[in-house]
């Protein structure tokens, strides 16, 4: 009996245990929903930033589909006049002129909040204009009395189709399939209005009377009032298989385009968070294929703000951020400027290299620009502070080239691109010692030779062989006020 409360019991609690799990998956899965529709209400800002690139090159599209519609009306007009007598080109000079205006408008509207719509319906009636430009005899007056079943004789029906060039220059797949099927549709209604007047010559009225010889056929194709119905089969195919092919075409655009932009901004945006030219090369390269150990000469500069910590005793932790960011964005802005990358913030400091991200020959001669820059912004930003009252700034630099490895370091969840060897404890070392000897820049001598030796040397007022913490040797350097 006891042994079978003991199993009642153990099986209870196994459920309990079952229900109290089954009880947080469901909770979790509330939860992790409750967030994705909270993501979907709040967009990223990098989905913001996404959409307005997107928005500003459909823009640019538009704008540039105007131009080539202005262009396009131009040679037509020119054309005319050398093709058309006079005043019959007038009339077609008014339509053109009216095809302007049709394009002008929604391209004044296109920053509007409804200028796709805008769009979309003057595309409607960019295709009835055109339309009844070809369809539409102009005024007896004019000089021509041609039956109106000539006008569907010719080939201007290709100056319809045109408007399918137009709408592909705009990267909207929409757009061309709704201009595919506003021809279809007015086309369509254009020619049965002329096919069904009623001095109209059909196959079908002629086949009522009477069985048609070829040579029957053959006369009534060639009379002026006759209209047949296989040409306009072949515009539907036509038309239909071009507004097909050209969507398509211009949707792969759009596709590469969206990839295109999307890289842009994924670009910028990891750029906030590492240097430039390490989102650069991330973006080309791809994650997978970036960080592998590679051992390379880089040139290592370390820089810090010296008494920082007595400096900020008396400052509100809000002024002390702003003191660091201020810092931070003066001295990143000078890394980059000498193609420098910022391997990382320490603190107050921070730690750079050149030549890590790629080869830079010159690597070591950019590092010391760099560093006497730096300098001269921190001097101009202690003129800019001292007006205000503020204590300045004095900023300590040590510098050191070498052999290092460069990759990825971390786990599978976060990696760091970094440098790693003694080339970097010394340069580490340099920037800690600069107070005990005076100076503001420390460079090493193997350093200064690869920069090019004499022509850096006259920077630095002194030079000395020191002995650095935790290494055996002692190290020649250079010392820079």
């Amino acid at each position: 009996m006891e042994c079978y409360q003991a199993q009642t019991q153990s099986l209870h609690d196994q459920q309990s245990e079952h229900m109290s799990d089954l009880a947080n998956r469901i909770i979790g899965f509330a939860a992790s929903a409750l967030q994705a529709m909270r993501s979907l209400w709040s967009p990223r800002n990098s989905q913001d930033h996404l959409q307005a690139s997107i928005r500003q090159a459909e823009l640019e599209g538009l704008q540039f589909a105007f131009y080539a519609r202005l262009t396009a009306i131009i040679i037509v007009s020119v054309w005319l006049i050398w093709l058309v007598p006079w005043p019959r080109d007038l009339y077609y000079g008014t339509y053109a002129f009216g095809f302007f205006l049709l394009g002008y408008i929604p391209y004044h509207l296109r920053h509007h909040r409804h200028g796709e719509a805008i769009k979309l319906g003057f595309i409607v009636v960019d295709v009835a204009l055109v339309t009844a430009a070809i369809l539409v005899p102009p005024p007896a007056s004019l000089g021509n009395d041609w039956p109106i079943q000539i006008r569907l004789r010719g080939q201007e029906f290709l100056y319809v189709l045109l408007l399918l060039g137009e709408a592909a220059l705009t990267y909207s797949p929409r757009r061309v399939l709704w201009t595919g099927v506003s021809i279809l549709v007015i086309w369509s209604i254009g020619v049965f209005s002329i096919y069904s007047q009623q001095d109209t010559l059909r196959f079908n009225d002629a086949a009522a009377e009477g069985v048609l010889t070829s040579a029957a056929v053959l006369d009534l194709s060639l009379k002026p009032a006759f209209v047949g119905l296989t040409a306009w089969y072949t515009q539907l195919v036509a038309t239909s298989l071009f507004t097909l092919l050209i969507t398509l075409a211009v949707w792969r655009s759009r596709r590469t385009l969206l990839n295109q932009v999307e890289a842009e901004v994924v670009r910028a945006d990891l750029s906030r968070y590492v240097s430039p030219d390490l989102a650069e090369a991330l973006a080309k390269r791809g994650g997978t294929a970036f960080g592998e150990p590679a051992t390379r000469t880089v040139a290592v500069l370390f820089a810090d703000i010296v008494g920082f910590t007595k400096l900020t005793e008396t400052l509100s932790p809000e002024r002390t951020f702003a003191l660091l960011r201020s810092f931070q964005e003066r001295s990143s802005a000078v890394v980059f400027k000498h193609g420098g990358t910022l391997d990382k913030y320490l603190g107050d400091g921070f730690m750079a290299t050149f030549g890590s991200i790629g080869l830079q020959p010159d690597a070591p001669a950019r590092a010391l620009a760099c560093a006497f820059e730096l300098q001269q912004e921190i001097e101009r930003w202690n003129r800019k502070r001292s007006t205000r009252g503020a204590n300045p700034l004095r900023v300590s630099i040590g510098i050191h080239c070498g052999p290092v490895t460069v990759g990825n370091l971390g786990g599978r969840e976060r990696v760091e691109f970094t440098v790693v060897g003694d080339v970097v404890n010394v340069a580490s070392r340099l920037e800690e010692i600069t107070q005990a000897v005076g100076g503001s820049i420390i460079a090493s001598e193997d350093c200064i030779q690869a920069a090019g030796g004499s022509e850096w040397l006259t920077r630095f007022r002194a030079s000395r062989e020191i002995q650095l913490r935790g290494r055996q040797q002692g190290i020649l350097v250079h010392i820079a006020t």
